[in-house]
């Protein structure tokens, strides 16, 4: 029996096999009880080109302080930072890689905010 975690990191495998076969960079998310994180991959996987995330002192004090980083505004944030990163580091189209987590609440505020910023996936 797999356990909660085993469980989505089955799932991201499965993702991140097929966006190794779409040769575009990635835009993976993590999310933490307390944080959100994302960061933009190159094709190969061997560098990371942006990241952003809600553990970043400028983006606490934006939220207004420790304890604010886990949700749906923060989310929000966090998918403009890094669609704005991307574009500063010439990237444009990525694939979106949710890591097994469900595409709802804070994963899916994060992705559309970065869509609305000008990034295509």
């Amino acid at each position: 029996m797999l356990n909660k975690k085993e469980q989505r990191l089955r799932r991201s495998r499965q993702t991140r096999q097929r966006i190794a076969k779409q040769d575009v960079a990635r835009l993976t998310v993590f999310r933490s009880n307390l944080h959100i994180y994302a960061s933009v991959i190159s094709q190969d996987g061997a560098k990371v080109l942006a990241s952003a995330s809600t553990a970043e002192k400028e983006v606490r004090e934006q939220l207004g302080g420790a304890g604010k980083g886990g949700n749906v505004t923060a989310a929000t944030l966090i998918g403009k930072r890094i669609a704005e990163k991307a574009k500063a580091a010439g990237v444009e189209k990525v694939a979106f890689d949710r890591s097994g987590f469900a595409y709802h609440g804070r994963v899916k505020a994060l992705a559309e905010a970065a869509r609305e910023a000008g990034l295509q996936f």
